[in-house]
């Protein structure tokens, strides 16, 4: 039994089903994907609802090793990965490119030295971005990746990598480059999440996201972000899983200890004989689906102090054309940040953490048609942009106030952008929320991935594991371990404790491991 029909539920889904179990997806929506889905805006437009670029999906070996290219999985990228504008006024861009050698010649244009300082950082990623890739995307505490990272670094390096995986992101671009376009290819990856860029942690984020736009790019399913959801979808069912839309879970029945059915809004109950993998937020299960009594006192005192991550406003754009540019080295890059230079970032998210609506948002935007010429008609462009809210701000009235300044930010780097619009949709965190009731309060990333709720704090301390106070429930979603992003991890791990807990990993416990290590995940069963 599955709770929950986003990208991790379904995976877990398919992991279950493949081991041979008779697995049942409840999903509350008319379709699955949860935040990865896309839709027709408007007519012959595409946008991508939530999620729309997958660096971690093409690094994540579960996703690789599921073979979803068998099942109508096609990918798609831009001419360029990304690029960041340093100004309004300022045609410069920093600009990330999948050749390493390209990226280096152009941060070495902005700063000389800069670009061989970003070939060694690539060269480190070469040594270390295997065994950390391991030890992210594994069960927690992670055994083998860290084991492998000592192997090939040895031990008196360890102290100073833990430290340089420890810097805020504004300090790691001053250790690590001396011009500000190097630096912002860091920091403007970093607010992808929602730390700080002068907290500890932020660096190791931004370093992530950049080494692996230059291995993987950001590539995007070709046909909408919903195409990676209904490939997983279709593997699912063609091993056997049952998925049913339109099924909100209203509530898991616990019986001496261990769950044992499932209850719907519609009146649909589904007994499970083995187990129960939920793919909703950690305050969402043990707070709403569970009986009080299921669930330990001070586990539910700890989900009080649960913090969401800031919540999202996103503009959706159909354009006439594609953006006119004032920096033209900007038209190529799938994803484009703006809005603020480093100092910019630091202002930006203080406003964020001081309940100030942003005077000038920082703005992430993605150029789909730049990335995939099926999203729009010829000539066209599917646009959106995402920016952050203050936590607790009134939604519709500072959302629409924060929107008009989105719209300002773009007119001032790309003029006569507003008169190429011929379509403009505007999702609020309320908007978020009641489309998917995992983004509570508009957060995407499933809980705050600030340090003090990450590793063996998420989602609160000594429950890092997906296994739960009751027996054959499993959490499964992005309020897990590793966290927010699209790499199925979360959903992984869960199926994997149910099986192990039920002696069933041991048959599948080779191709489970191979998929930790990013080898082949194994044969399709042929029968159930």
């Amino acid at each position: 039994m599955v709770v929950g029909g986003g990208h991790h539920g379904l995976v877990a889904a398919n992991v279950l089903a493949d081991a041979g179990w008779d697995v049942c997806v409840l999903e509350a929506s008319d379709a699955v994907g949860g935040a990865v889905r896309s839709a027709e805006l408007h007519p012959g437009f595409t946008a991508d609802l939530y999620s729309a670029f997958h660096p971690l999906a093409h690094a994540s070996p579960v996703l690789r090793a599921m073979e979803l290219d068998r099942h109508g999985l096609r990918w798609a990228h831009a001419p360029a990965v990304l690029a960041h504008l340093l100004g309004p006024d300022d045609e410069r861009v920093a600009v990330l490119h999948r050749d390493r050698e390209r990226t280096a010649a152009g941060l070495d244009e902005h700063a000389a030295g800069d670009g061989e300082a970003w070939l060694a950082l690539c060269r480190q990623w070469d040594v270390i971005g295997g065994p950390v890739l391991r030890s992210l995307f594994a069960a927690f505490p992670p055994v083998r990746g860290p084991v492998d990272l000592l192997r090939r670094i040895g031990t008196a390096e360890a102290l100073r990598l833990v430290r340089f995986l420890l810097l805020p992101t504004t300090r790691m671009g001053e250790e690590l480059f001396r011009g500000e376009a190097a630096r912002l290819l860091l920091a403007g990856n970093a607010m992808h999440a929602d730390v700080p860029p002068t907290a500890p942690g932020s660096g190791v984020l931004g370093w992530l996201l950049a080494m692996l736009g230059q291995q993987y790019g950001f590539p995007a399913p070709v046909g909408g972000a919903g195409a990676l959801a209904a490939a997983l979808a279709r593997r699912a069912t063609a091993g056997g899983a049952e998925i049913l839309t339109g099924q909100r879970v209203a509530r898991i029945d616990v019986e001496g200890g261990r769950a044992t059915a499932v209850h719907t809004d519609a009146g649909l109950t589904v007994h499970a004989r083995r187990a129960v993998v939920a793919d909703v937020s950690a305050p969402s299960l043990y707070g709403d689906l569970l009986p009080a009594d299921a669930v330990p006192p001070r586990l539910r005192a700890d989900l009080e102090r649960f913090a969401w991550d800031t919540p999202v406003l996103k503009l959706n754009w159909a354009l006439d054309r594609p953006i006119p540019w004032r920096a033209g080295a900007a038209a190529g890059a799938g994803t484009v940040h703006l809005g603020a230079d480093a100092a910019g970032l630091v202002r930006w998210d203080a406003d964020l953490e001081t309940g100030t609506l942003p005077a000038s948002p920082f703005l992430l935007l993605g150029q789909m048609t730049t990335t995939d010429p099926t999203r729009s008609p010829a000539g066209t462009e599917s646009a959106w942009a995402y920016t952050h809210l203050p936590r607790g701000v009134p939604d519709a009235a500072a959302a629409d106030e924060l929107a008009g300044r989105v719209d300002a930010v773009l007119e001032a780097h790309a003029p006569g952008f507003s008169a190429a619009v011929v379509s403009r949709v505007v999702q609020r965190p309320g908007d978020l929320e009641a489309a998917d009731a995992n983004l509570v309060h508009g957060a995407v990333n499933g809980g705050t991935a600030q340090l003090f709720q990450q590793l063996v704090f998420r989602p609160v301390p000594g429950f890092a594991r997906a296994t739960t106070p009751v027996q054959g429930l499993y959490l499964g979603s992005a309020s897990a371990h590793p966290g927010g992003g699209v790499h199925g991890i979360c959903g992984w791990v869960a199926a994997r404790a149910a099986l192990a807990d039920h002696g069933a990993l041991g048959p599948v416990r080779r191709r489970v491991r191979a998929a930790a290590t990013g080898l082949v995940y194994g044969e399709r069963r042929s029968a159930r």
